[in-house]
């Protein structure tokens, strides 16, 4: 299976263009597909990916991963400070509190 996050450029007009691979979990353990997706205010990216939600840089290093009781495969920010993380995961709703907020629609 393909596991990997493209990035790419938006145009004026909202159309994509200069697509480029910005990162690949392909040879990563596990069975997990990638699904939820998230940035916080420092523009590193969360990724549910194989055994939890991996953290990248914005340059697409992997900065380490949130292992949570089961695998969440969506998740988002909540509260006032958009500080905590709500993951959701088949066996219910797990929250944890981050030193960043994230950005929320």
């Amino acid at each position: 299976m393909k596991m990997n996050r493209m990035r790419y450029e938006v145009q004026a007009d909202g159309s994509l263009q200069n697509g480029r691979l910005f990162f690949d979990m392909t040879s990563a353990p596990g069975e997990d597909a990638i699904d939820g997706l998230k940035e916080d205010r420092t523009g590193s990216v969360y990724v549910s990916g194989p055994r939890g939600i991996w953290i990248l840089s914005p340059a697409g290093r992997h900065l380490g991963t949130i292992i949570a009781p089961m695998h969440p495969h969506n998740f988002t920010w909540g509260d006032e400070d958009g500080k905590t993380l709500y993951l959701c995961a088949r066996s219910g709703l797990y929250r944890m509190r981050l030193n960043i907020p994230g950005i929320r629609p």
